[in-house]
């Protein structure tokens, strides 16, 4: 068997989930079928015997602008080349909007199965309209064309598989399956070092609230400043956070820390994106990892984080809660939103005292936040390995080819 894997991030270009879902989704597939990554970028390195082949494709030049739509037009064009390209596969399988499209062209062109496997939703993250301007309408247009198309769709959790059926009414149940994400738990695992954690100013010796992710409102960044003030201040706040999706949501950021760092301090802001081992270490010094989000169909940083026997405090939203055993790999915050589809929070100071209170409680009883971080662990090592998603996703390719 073929497979033609279609993903805008590939190492080293991975900067979210869902690029971290096709590099070790591929690598699986890998060790059983023949398996072709098509992914945006400079070219990438040939693999060896039994890793997947790995070809790079680049926009049309004639489509770079400073538009906010240009980054749209620029992701269609890769589309376009990765319908070509996918010429001899048995099977296409695109991940996000940004290769949905090519997926679904690659369907009809070379009469192939379509699988897509969706890591968020373009009408669950309205405010991406600020950072995409009219591209909203059209990353709106290829996932709906690409899902509604696709011989199978995958969700990550039994809740995102809720909201693309909401989402997109004419989507055939039938056609959806539910595959978690994983985690390599040999890889991410405890890391007793100190080195990265003293290149960036962590003291190791004092408890540490933590944070990964992007500045984008997805990620709850601004809920969970709202929240610092209240956190025992005797513990550090570490925010691995950059990258935010427009200069107005980075303004908002700015204002906040610079709040948070005058009423409580031991704030550490790391903006830079980090090798995965020093996030690695980080992550296993962390006395509480929290996630504020308020949209995250899975959150596998939430699985990187418990992996690493970090206690999480989260957000009840989307797949967190099928992730994050409450009360035994971690707490989790009840939280309830506008029905305007912005995912704002109801009660936006009641979320930040209920987020800092939580987190509070886990500071003050370091024993159960050990206990915790070590049952996320074997959780993590139990439920949720890649080679049985790879192996879910391979009975899948088997039943659409008959």
């Amino acid at each position: 068997m073929k497979v033609a894997l279609l993903t805008r991030e590939y190492p080293p270009d991975v900067y979210g989930g869902a690029g971290v879902h096709a590099e070790y989704m591929a690598r699986a597939l890998a060790r059983h079928v023949e398996v072709t990554v098509h992914c945006w970028g400079a070219e990438r390195p040939a693999g060896g015997p039994g890793e997947p082949v790995v070809v790079a494709h680049r926009p049309c030049e004639a489509l770079a602008g400073d538009r906010p739509y240009d980054a749209a037009l620029q992701a269609f064009s890769i589309d376009l080349a990765m319908a070509g390209a996918a010429a001899g596969a048995d099977v296409v399988h695109s991940h996000t909007w940004y290769a949905n499209l090519g997926g679904h062209l690659a369907k009809l062109v070379h009469e192939v199965p379509h699988v897509a496997t969706v890591h968020s939703l373009e009408p669950m993250r309205p405010w991406k309209r600020e950072q995409l301007g009219g591209g909203y309408a059209l990353s709106s247009f290829a996932e709906r064309t690409a899902l509604e198309g696709a011989d199978a769709i995958v969700a990550v959790s039994r809740a995102h598989l809720r909201e693309i059926l909401a989402c997109y009414p004419a989507i055939d149940e039938a056609r959806t399956s539910v595959i978690y994400n994983g985690i390599d738990t040999d890889e991410y695992r405890p890391d007793g070092g100190i080195d990265a954690l003293e290149r960036h100013g962590i003291d190791p010796a004092l408890p540490a609230v933590v944070f990964v992710g992007r500045i984008t409102r997805q990620k709850g960044l601004a809920h969970l400043l709202d929240a610092a003030p209240a956190i025992d201040p005797a513990a550090q706040l570490v925010l691995c956070a950059g990258a935010p999706d427009t200069p107005e949501i980075a303004a908002e950021i700015e204002e906040k820390m610079e709040r948070v760092r005058a009423e409580r301090g031991n704030v550490v802001w790391i903006e830079e994106m980090l090798p995965k081992a020093e996030v690695k270490q980080i992550l296993s010094h962390a006395t509480v990892f929290v996630c504020p989000s308020i949209y995250e169909p899975m959150g596998i940083v939430n699985l990187e984080a418990m992996a690493c026997e970090a206690a999480v405090v989260a957000t009840a939203v989307g797949g967190i809660p099928e992730v994050v055993e409450d009360g035994v790999s971690g707490v989790l915050v009840p939280y309830e939103a506008v029905p305007d589809g912005t995912g704002t929070p109801v009660d936006p100071a009641g979320l930040a005292a209920d987020f800092a209170a939580r987190v509070n409680e886990l500071l003050a009883d370091p024993a159960r936040a050990e206990a915790m971080g070590k049952a996320g662990r074997a959780r993590a090592v139990e439920r949720f390995g890649w080679d049985a998603a790879a192996a879910e996703t391979l009975r899948l390719y088997e039943r659409l080819l008959g």
